[in-house]
């Protein structure tokens, strides 16, 4: 399946900035069931775009605008031909050992309540891949999936089990926490869903099971991603994956996501959030 996807990003400075530097994560790499056919950046404002590598292999571009500057916009915008592999991740780029993954941030900490919850997962079955399955049923049991700012500052997994509702990326952090604490390596994914005329910036997780590789697990929607997903970045947690990173201001992000099954005009969806 072909998916074109255009997102933009608007970062408002009030009183107006002197510069801004920020470091965009907008640009997908290809791997078994997704081929990047074209992909482009655009910036309203004279910068440059300084393409690099992060740690953790995401194409990354980092740019600095002179000032004052009061507000500016950047766009991504491209086709992604796409295959389901029912969830399972071959051919990326992997700097690091799955065991790096078992590593937990302020947003996946193991505090009473998710302990608690991995504990009554992992009693149930001893096959990892069921573990895994039994856990995203349940992460989707217990929390509702509800708009949020996925790409902005998700809730972190104690406070997603305790509201027991949240954007994707507080789900993804509760899958991480749990799948962390009983020995299963489990990465955050940040990117596109576009589906039932339906578009949006998504989170989601990867597992690690040494049997099959990395498995993707979207527990907001009970399932292992498809067809319908675009994979964009991945880190350990939201923060890592932010789509961009930058000092103050507030950002307003756009989304518009189609494929040959549905009428662009239909899949529209808006974000706002602030940025420290």
């Amino acid at each position: 399946m072909r998916v074109r996807i255009r997102h933009e990003i608007t970062q408002k400075f009030e009183p107006a900035a002197r510069h801004a530097s920020a470091i965009a994560r907008l640009t997908p790499r290809g791997h078994e069931g997704q081929y990047v056919q074209r992909w482009t950046l655009d910036l309203d404002c004279d910068a440059r775009f300084h393409p690099q590598e992060d740690a953790f292999g995401n194409l990354c571009h980092a740019f600095t605008i002179d000032g004052p500057i009061s507000a500016f916009t950047i766009a991504a915008e491209g086709e992604v031909e796409t295959q389901d592999t029912t969830g399972i991740v071959r051919g990326t780029v992997e700097r690091f050992p799955p065991s790096l993954y078992l590593r937990q941030t302020d947003l996946t900490l193991p505090a009473e309540r998710v302990l608690g919850f991995a504990a009554e997962v992992r009693a149930q079955p001893e096959d990892q891949l069921a573990f895994l399955h039994a856990l995203m049923e349940r992460v989707h049991g217990e929390v509702k999936d509800v708009e949020g700012p996925a790409m902005g500052d998700p809730l972190s997994a104690e406070a997603a089990l305790e509201k027991g509702a949240a954007c994707s990326g507080g789900i993804a952090h509760l899958f991480t926490a749990a799948a962390r604490l009983s020995g299963v390596p489990a990465r955050h994914i940040s990117g596109y869903l576009a589906v039932d005329g339906q578009a949006a910036a998504r989170h989601w997780t990867e597992a690690h099971v040494p049997s099959i590789g990395w498995i993707a697990f979207d527990c907001g929607r009970n399932l292992c991603p498809t067809e319908d997903y675009v994979r964009l970045a991945v880190g350990l947690d939201a923060v890592g994956v932010a789509p961009l990173r930058g000092i103050g201001g507030d950002i307003h992000e756009h989304v518009v996501a189609f494929d040959g099954r549905n009428p662009p005009k239909a899949q529209v969806q808006a974000q706002s959030q602030g940025q420290n």
